[in-house]
């Protein structure tokens, strides 16, 4: 009769622990938004792997390095790996803690045992225990399913880590080819101011132009010279940041020219819920937002009584003889409920503590996610603003190489000009061949940055 009371006592209970721990949904109001977006087009360039978004060749050589070699994603596996251990503790705490002992007591004893008084004795033990506690209202479901999340968590922090890796590469990578560009632009003009210096002494020979023409020249010259060296460092320091990247020393870098390179043909961004399937750093916001929920079932289940079952048994004997002896034999096991009645305030400290860190996990999930949908957005239309000034743009470069041949020519044979018209042409012109670089770079750095905003570029 009395197991029955027993087996009714834990039945309550065990009905009672469902209202204790509550069950993980998604947060309300999970949803991004970015006003670009058709609210029916579902394909993604999140979905491509980035060996086919980048297809330049020299470009995929150094992500694939990177994704081997860099540091910041071998310390990702590293917690991964810690993640792993805690979930497989958590998994086996379901399990009774059995331990055992060996030890030998030597005592003196002042009052009589046995057949006498006895000065000194041996006590000779080895025994084995066990203690189980019942998961009554949850708590080790719950850090189990929290430790779970965690291990979630840091794989998909992997692949956020992964995701901006390629992106930094790619975007570095386009910079490094802007940059050999740009140098290449600054040399030949380079080259062209000096054939102008020249032809300004053979003008004045002919009494065309003065010496002021000479000399104005002579800073147009310099002007880009100066230029040069500036955009070398930066070439320079690309490359050292590139290393970085790669986890290498500083060096140069292979690559192609920007000349070559194609956009991708198509960039559909896919549907606004898409971002929560892709964006690896949305996920990972997410579960670290049900590692804290399920913490929080686990602080609530701390003002709960917990059934613990505790088992020993073993040897013990004063005469080693006799140590596996039936004389010797103990066993014993023992169950109990413990319920907290003043632990000092521990228990609600804890609850408030784990209910503060879940509403800025929820925060910080939400924030993930306004995040998102500005980086599509912004990525969108500063892709379309770039696109927008390429035919300005290639309209501007041919009037500005009229401008600068006409210039030249009224400089030799009409004296209604003089040299500061060429040197405003040329420099009007420099800065279009520089900017028409600064385009394509913009094109490309957009595009980079919409493949990471919708989640792309994880293996």
């Amino acid at each position: 009769m009395k197991y029955g009371y027993i087996g009714l006592v834990l039945l309550g209970l065990l009905a009672a622990s469902c209202k204790v721990t509550e069950q993980y949904r998604r947060p309300a109001g999970s949803s991004v938004v970015y006003r670009e977006q058709a609210a029916d087009d579902t394909s993604t360039i999140a979905s491509v792997n980035w060996r086919d978004f980048f297809k330049d060749p020299a470009l995929q050589k150094l992500i694939e390095k990177g994704l081997q070699e860099n540091l910041d994603l071998k310390m990702a596996v590293q917690r991964i790996i810690a993640a792993q251990a805690n979930y497989k503790q958590s998994r086996q705490a379901f399990l009774p803690d059995v331990n055992g002992s060996v030890s030998v007591k030597e005592s003196r004893l002042s009052y009589p045992q046995g057949y006498g008084i006895i000065n000194s004795a041996t006590q000779y033990d080895i025994g084995i225990t066990a203690n189980w506690e019942a998961d009554i209202w949850g708590k080790l479901r719950s850090s189990k399913r929290a430790a779970f999340a965690n291990l979630l968590g840091t794989e998909a922090a992997k692949r956020a880590i992964q995701s901006k890796l390629v992106s930094d590469v790619a975007a570095a990578y386009y910079s490094l080819l802007a940059l050999d560009a740009q140098l290449k632009v600054l040399e030949l003009t380079l080259a062209n101011r000096k054939e102008d210096v020249a032809a300004m002494y053979d003008l004045k020979a002919s009494a065309i132009v003065n010496g002021a023409a000479i000399v104005q020249s002579e800073a147009n010259q310099y002007t880009v010279e100066v230029a040069i060296p500036d955009t070398k460092r930066q070439i320079r320091e690309t490359e050292n940041f590139l290393c970085m990247l790669l986890g290498q020393p500083s060096g140069t870098i292979e690559r192609s020219r920007l000349s070559t390179q194609q956009l991708p043909g198509s960039l559909a961004v896919g549907v606004p819920a898409q971002l929560l399937m892709f964006r690896p750093d949305v996920q990972e916001a997410e579960l670290n937002f049900r590692s804290a929920f399920e913490l929080n079932n686990v602080a609530r289940t701390a003002f709960y009584p917990s059934l613990n079952i505790g088992a020993a048994g073993g040897f013990s004997s004063f005469d080693f003889s006799q140590w596996f002896s039936s004389t010797g034999l103990f066993a014993n096991v023992v169950g109990g409920l413990t319920q907290p009645i003043f632990n000092r305030g521990l228990n609600k400290a804890r609850l408030k503590t784990a209910q503060a860190k879940q509403q800025e996990a929820f925060y910080n999930f939400s924030k993930v996610l306004l995040m998102a949908g500005r980086e599509v957005s912004d990525a969108l239309y500063a892709l379309q603003s770039a696109s927008e000034k390429e035919s300005s743009r290639s309209r501007q470069l041919q009037a500005l190489e009229k401008a600068v041949d006409f210039t030249k020519d009224l400089l030799r044979y009409s004296e209604t000009t003089n040299y500061t018209d060429v040197l405003t042409s040329e420099q009007h012109l420099l800065n279009a061949q520089v900017g028409q670089i600064g385009d394509q770079l913009q094109q490309w750095q957009a595009v980079i940055a919409l493949y990471k905003a919708v989640g792309g570029g994880a293996m």
